[in-house]
């Protein structure tokens, strides 16, 4: 039986991906800093506590060898340093990377998207041959461009398929985006502010689809950048009208050209001043790739994921790194001073 070792496997993308793997044949290995057990994995994975930071005892983890080393937490050139040490007893390897790693034709990316005209514009859609960030160890863009870079670099050593995933979705997310408008339902607002009219788009990735990626990748092992994102690519109006839809309301979206009027009124997380739409035809070239689920198909579950999370909680304790990130998301108060105005 083909073995495959999960790293940061009780995490969001995790969770799904070891799922598929055990019920595509593989024997799963699931490794995390807690050893948890997902309850909706097949009785035969294996659960092994371990920091991936811990280099012996990932080693342990890996034992005698596997066939795929799967990793949802390597960030920057050590971690693939790290994988390739342990190539001579690893197959190939796929690693969750991130479509941060672009930059556009002037040298434009989401590290320099809070500077004056410093918001990338990309082709729609971005393909896999856009240029990149140089790496370095200054922001996540650049630790992953760096993490990219010694992966590829060592090709036939530890064949490694990158998945630059982008808006990720699903259940067990720290940062869900769909918070911004489940919250605003539960406390019965009528309507709520979007900037750049609700057109932007930023492809969202359902963590079903990333996994089907993975398994694809586990059975082609190769040396390569694969864009990881879903089907669709929807506007923010359309994804505020289908979690609306989920949750049985109807709430009126007011539409602000251009930017956010305010600081904390209209900027969702989604809110960007151009698409930022990924191409998917590499994946369906090299690994015959499908998707598996399309957005609005997953909502209901992430909806109740995140009305399970906030029950009797303060939003911020729920999800502090969402908190983090974003910051005052629910700014009632200067939403209200706006619309009456």
């Amino acid at each position: 039986m083909r073995r495959a070792v999960v790293v940061g496997a009780t995490g969001q993308i995790g969770r799904a991906a070891v799922g598929v793997l055990a019920r595509d044949g593989w024997e799963v290995t699931a490794v995390s800093r807690g050893g948890a057990r997902d309850e909706g994995w097949p009785h035969g994975v294996q659960v092994v506590r371990a920091d991936r930071e811990d280099h012996a005892a990932l080693a342990a983890a890996v034992g005698d060898g596997c066939e795929v080393l799967v990793d949802m937490v390597a960030y920057g050139p050590e971690h693939a340093r790290q994988l390739t040490s342990l190539g001579d007893r690893v197959g190939s390897a796929v690693v969750i990377s991130s479509l941060s790693v672009y930059e556009d034709d002037k040298g434009r990316g989401f590290d320099t998207q809070q500077e004056p005209d410093g918001f990338p514009e990309y082709p729609v859609p971005i393909t896999e041959d856009q240029r990149t960030v140089r790496p370095g160890d200054s922001s996540y863009s650049t630790r992953k461009a760096g993490l990219e870079r010694e992966l590829l670099a060592v090709g036939a050593r530890l064949p490694t398929t990158l998945l630059r995933a982008g808006a990720i979705h699903g259940p067990h997310c720290r940062t869900p985006r769909e918070l911004y408008f489940v919250k605003r339902n539960l406390d019965g607002r009528p309507r709520r502010v979007l900037a750049y009219g609700g057109e932007s788009r930023f492809h969202p990735a359902s963590v079903h689809n990333i996994a089907e990626l993975i398994r694809l990748a586990a059975a082609r092992p190769g040396s390569r950048a694969l864009n990881a994102v879903d089907p669709d690519a929807p506007t923010v109006a359309e994804i505020a009208r289908a979690i609306d839809a989920v949750m049985g309301v109807e709430n009126e979206s007011v539409l602000v050209d251009g930017p956010p009027p305010a600081p904390t009124v209209g900027d969702t997380p989604w809110s960007v001043p151009v698409p930022v739409v990924c191409d998917m035809s590499a994946a369906e070239r090299e690994l015959g790739y499908r998707p598996v689920v399309r957005y609005a198909q997953t909502l209901p579950d992430t909806v109740a994921w995140i009305e399970g999370r906030l029950a009797g909680r303060d939003w911020r304790e729920a999800y502090p790194k969402m908190f983090q990130a974003y910051g005052d998301l629910f700014d009632y108060a200067a939403e209200d001073v706006l619309l009456d105005a």
